[in-house]
């Protein structure tokens, strides 16, 4: 499973990557889909998570992101994730938002979720391609149902919006997750 897990962590960073080099440079002050962030506070929420799993995975103190520069804060951890994850031993205990569980855990199902999500925020900040990778939308949605209600707390998601009839599933995913669609 960790091989699965690597690659479709790969994929979702380079999606969101795709948006990144995409966004206009006079973007990152645009109001976000995520109440009160902008488009760089979105980059520098996927980078802190990003910089908290290579603190995790490799024993090193978790790189800070420069708020000034979301480019350069995004290549910087992007690089330093994707080479700690491609060869970390992903059953090592990690610090993940409801404590201690094993990297796989956390980047699997938490980081996969979160940086598919936040690629569709930071797209629609900055005028970019708001298309998920099907596949993703699809796992990580029937992921998170069963928890609907726990999800639902501060600081995770905001109350889900019901799908009209003929959404597609990237649309129903996103309301499931409060987002204005």
């Amino acid at each position: 499973m960790s091989q699965e897990v690597i690659a479709r962590y790969t994929a979702l960073v380079n999606d969101f990557d795709a948006r990144v080099k995409a966004a206009p440079a006079d973007a990152w002050s645009n109001p976000a889909p995520c109440e009160g962030w902008t488009a760089a506070d979105v980059v520098g929420h996927v980078v802190g998570a990003m910089n908290g799993i290579v603190a995790g995975l490799t024993g090193a103190a978790p790189a800070t992101a420069d708020a000034s520069d979301p480019v350069g804060s995004w290549n910087a951890a992007s690089a330093a994730a994707l080479a700690a994850v491609s060869t970390a031993d992903l059953s090592t205990t990690v610090q993940g938002p409801f404590g201690p569980q094993p990297a796989e855990q956390v980047i699997g199902r938490l980081m996969c979720t979160d940086i598919l999500v936040h690629t569709w925020d930071l797209a629609r900040a900055v005028g970019g391609d708001e298309t998920l990778n099907a596949v993703a939308v699809a796992g990580a949605y029937s992921g998170l149902k069963p928890m609907d209600a726990m999800i639902r707390m501060p600081g995770v998601f905001g109350p889900k919006i019901e799908a009209a009839e003929g959404d597609d599933a990237q649309t129903e995913f996103l309301k499931f997750l409060g987002r204005q669609v």
